[in-house]
């Protein structure tokens, strides 16, 4: 038979189990600071009909979805998370109370080139508000807030949240006489970082007939230091325009009383937002010491994203967190926490006879109490399983041979605790009721074990505080 060889494709990720343990505690943190906020969870399916996927598709998103047949049926991975939440919403109107806050954590799916730091399927981590009619500002300032706790809340520090608005932009480009190709130009800007202005004036007047001189015009506006003192001389002239403004200045105000630091955010009139549905604000947060990465999260306001699937107006806001990217870049740079307890279980039973009954009893029990409870079955040498305890991580291990089966007792062992070097450490050991092994009776055993969990940090950081600390010259906490 002829073997296959096994791989994993370009730009999917799979991760080692100690990984993966690392990657569901962010994800826990994420589920945590969303809850924070009144967020609900939420989840919907991973294919869609593609006419709902596509319902305001073109652009980037119709070259990048991928789609198949299945019979008769056209069917399409969704590519990202808001779209699906669109159709939920229209499709659940009745039964939710608005304005319908949710987040959602799951897999996405986008067909573009697979290149360090991108992929194919990626985990989103979302939040989205939905608003019946009409929906406040102040929820587009308070998105910001949410990003800004959530990456603190990982351990990040070294991060900015940019912030512009599609109608300032629209404005410009209506004022500048770009109105008829505004679409082709939001794109163009949109990739000014990646290609730089030089190459963007390019596309513009070659591509798209944008004169020169107003394309000059545009790049000097998109590239001052103070954005909002440059877009004062502009005010007046046009009536979307100065509705932008508006806007901008109201979420500039509310994200400082929402607690967002100044230097973690900023005003940056070049965040178009590839994707068609964005209407107002827009965000787009990097890390600032891996631009290369790109947005880890972005989002931005929709007003007509649901009239493709009801005559209801639905606006709403939210943002996207790309984890998988994310996880990637503190995966690669070195920053996860090697301190993270990662083990499948806190206690390994090790059988020591033929009869497991007193064994399962005893794992049954622990399990009731709460510890997470391996129990080892394989008929293999005493070496063999403490070696795969220590591989695993697994903190501490029972015993029970026909010794203590015959006494009702377990013998529990620590395999973290560290031999003691010197007598004196082992009495220092021994007086704050750390034992390297003991043997206790059964209910006691699983006290036992309890007790010496609780007292245990079972939560670190999972970022290396000191190793961030000494790469940006950061106080440690």
């Amino acid at each position: 038979m002829d073997r296959i060889k096994p791989r994993t494709l370009s730009g999917f990720m799979e991760l080692l189990p100690r990984d993966q343990v690392v990657f569901d505690r962010m994800v826990a943190i994420l589920r945590e600071s969303y809850s924070l906020y009144g967020f609900t969870p939420l989840d919907t399916p991973a294919i869609e009909a593609s006419e709902v996927l596509l319902a305001k598709g073109g652009g980037e998103t119709e070259k990048q979805i991928y789609r198949f047949t299945k019979g008769d049926t056209d069917l399409s991975l969704r590519f990202d998370l808001t779209v699906p939440l669109a159709k939920y919403v229209a499709l659940h109107y009745n039964e939710l109370s608005f304005p319908f806050r949710r987040f959602q954590i799951g897999k996405v799916y986008r067909g573009e080139r697979a290149q360090r730091g991108r992929f194919r399927e990626f985990y989103q981590a979302d939040i989205d508000v939905i608003g019946d009619g009409k929906l406040d500002i102040a929820n587009e300032a308070e998105v910001p807030a949410i990003i800004y706790k959530t990456f603190t809340a990982l351990g990040l520090k070294r991060f900015k949240i940019r912030v512009n608005n599609r109608k300032v932009l629209n404005g410009l480009f209506d004022l500048l006489g770009l109105k008829e190709q505004a679409g082709d130009v939001m794109r163009t800007i949109d990739k000014l970082e990646k290609i730089g202005p030089e190459k963007v004036k390019a596309i513009l007047v070659d591509d798209f007939a944008v004169p020169a001189a107003t394309a000059d015009q545009l790049l000097a506006l998109l590239s001052t230091d103070d954005p909002m003192a440059a877009l004062e001389g502009f005010k007046g002239k046009n009536e979307l325009l100065d509705l932008g403004i508006d806007e901008l200045s109201t979420v500039v105000k509310y994200m400082a009383a929402f607690g967002v630091p100044a230097d973690h955010f900023m005003v940056d009139l070049t965040i178009a937002r590839g994707l068609d549905y964005y209407t107002g604000t827009v965000y787009e947060t990097v890390m600032l010491d891996h631009p290369e990465i790109g947005s880890i999260c972005s989002g931005g306001r929709y007003d007509n994203l649901a009239e493709y699937y009801t005559e209801k107006q639905l606006p709403g806001v939210g943002i996207s967190i790309g984890l998988t990217r994310l996880f990637f870049v503190l995966q690669d740079q070195g920053y996860l926490n090697p301190e993270v307890l990662t083990a499948p279980a806190d206690l390994l039973v090790l059988p020591m006879t033929g009869d497991l009954t007193a064994a399962i009893s005893f794992a049954t029990a622990c399990r009731a109490a709460g510890i997470r409870t391996q129990l080892y079955t394989e008929a293999k040498k005493f070496k063999a399983k403490m070696n795969y305890a220590d591989k695993t991580g697994i903190p501490f291990a029972a015993f029970l041979g026909e010794d203590e089966i015959n006494a009702g007792t377990v013998t529990v062992k620590d395999l973290l605790l560290p031999d003691p070097a010197t007598p004196e450490e082992a009495e220092e050991q021994k007086a704050a009721g750390l034992f390297k092994q003991v043997t206790l009776p059964t209910n006691q055993a699983v006290n036992y074990v309890k007790a010496h969990l609780d007292a245990r940090p079972n939560s670190q950081p999972i970022l290396d505080a000191p190793a961030l600390a000494e790469k940006y010259h950061l106080e440690q906490p």
